[in-house]
């Protein structure tokens, strides 16, 4: 058994954070499925990024699309469409064997739209029928414009995988988003058990965020300078343990339990970002610290290798709830703002994401142009 068959055991799915056309033609994702290291597939602009300019994988779909009259934003989904129904047909028997409850794979809404709500709504009813795969997942952002569009969405029937989760705030905002969509689909007498969502919540950059903060207080050897360094590399998993100490009890509540009684899914935490930033910290840190039932972890490729050579598993998530408790009030006595800091965060994972994607649209424009 390897180290992502312990945490299925554990109760929690790896997903793989990537995906580009070579994995998907030469059996390496089908080995991995094959082999019990990965449950699902997840991407996002940074990551079709990469996998479009960085390889000529795409190059061969690219030149009959010269001369044509689709947009680089419509060619973009194009290409990423053609490997999310590839990938979506490899998870099929997964997702068949397990009645739903793993084999997805996300394809994002374009993060232009990120402040859009009508606009998301469109592109995402649009994405889900174009793709037509019932393990398909529709990335929405969870921001407030994204919020409505989630009910929406999920009304409608379609699996949303929630991104860009900083603040427990947000993430009490998207289960209720996510519980309002199952109640409209009861009022409208739809059923509810094909309706399958993850909440996206965001972990490394958290600490990338803080530890600066803290590092300064450290650096200016005042009377807070140990309480600062004592803190460092700890809020991003406090702020996880926390979520889904929420989590729990959302999803115990009468509300969520008389639409279980209907047939509806939990809507899992799924945490992102996992990958170790900082090379003093363990490079498999946000992996072996938040190991719990009802919970998807979404890899990326170097973590996943590590992980599976090094790993250790143990139920990790729940432990020390009250230390996970004192770090937020520490942070707070030395003048750091949650709210400013997960507000931050969210305004920089757009853009982030905005700035992938521009990036990705100009280099179709290129390739094209080179290919014309």
């Amino acid at each position: 058994m390897n180290t992502t068959q312990e945490l299925l055991a554990a109760g929690q799915s790896v997903w793989y954070d990537n995906i580009q056309r070579s994995l998907l033609k030469n059996g390496e994702m089908a080995g991995m499925i094959a082999r019990g290291e990965i449950y699902g597939v997840t991407s996002n602009p940074s990551i079709f990024m990469h996998a479009i300019t960085k390889s000529p994988d795409y190059d061969a779909s690219l030149l009959p699309l010269v001369g044509s009259k689709l947009s680089d934003e419509e060619i973009f989904f194009k290409l990423a469409i053609a490997d999310i129904q590839a990938a979506a047909d490899l998870f099929q028997p997964l997702y068949q064997a397990g009645r739903g409850s793993d084999g997805y794979v996300s394809l994002e809404v374009s993060p232009y739209l990120a402040n859009d709500t009508e606009a998301t709504i469109l592109q995402a009813e649009k994405l889900w029928k174009t793709v037509n795969r019932p393990n398909l997942m529709i990335k929405i952002p969870a921001t407030k414009a994204g919020i409505p569009a989630i009910v929406k969405a999920i009304a409608a029937g379609i699996n949303v995988n929630v991104t860009l989760i900083f603040s427990r705030q947000r993430y009490a905002a998207v289960m209720d988003a996510y519980l309002k969509g199952l109640e409209q689909r009861v009022s409208a007498g739809l059923p509810l058990d094909s309706i399958a969502s993850v909440a996206s919540f965001f972990v490394s950059r958290v600490d990338s965020n803080i530890d600066p903060r803290l590092q300064k207080i450290v650096d200016g050897g005042q009377a807070k300078a140990q309480k600062a360094s004592d803190l460092l590399g700890k809020a991003a998993i406090a702020n996880a343990r926390l979520a889904y100490e929420d989590f729990k009890q959302v999803f115990s509540s009468k509300r969520f339990q008389q639409l279980k009684a209907k047939g509806a899914r939990l809507q899992r935490p799924l945490w992102a970002s996992t990958s170790t930033k900082n090379p003093a910290y363990r490079d498999v840190m946000y992996v072996e610290e938040l190991i719990g039932p009802d919970t998807v972890n979404t890899i990326p490729p170097q973590t996943l290798t590590a992980f599976l050579e090094h790993g250790k598993v143990r139920a990790s998530l729940e432990e020390n709830l009250e230390g996970a408790r004192s770090v937020f009030t520490g942070l707070e006595s030395l003048g750091i703002s949650m709210k400013e800091v997960t507000d931050q965060l969210e305004v920089e994972g757009v853009k982030s994401f905005s700035d992938s994607f521009a990036v990705l649209l100009e280099a179709i424009q290129k390739r094209l142009h080179e290919a014309g």
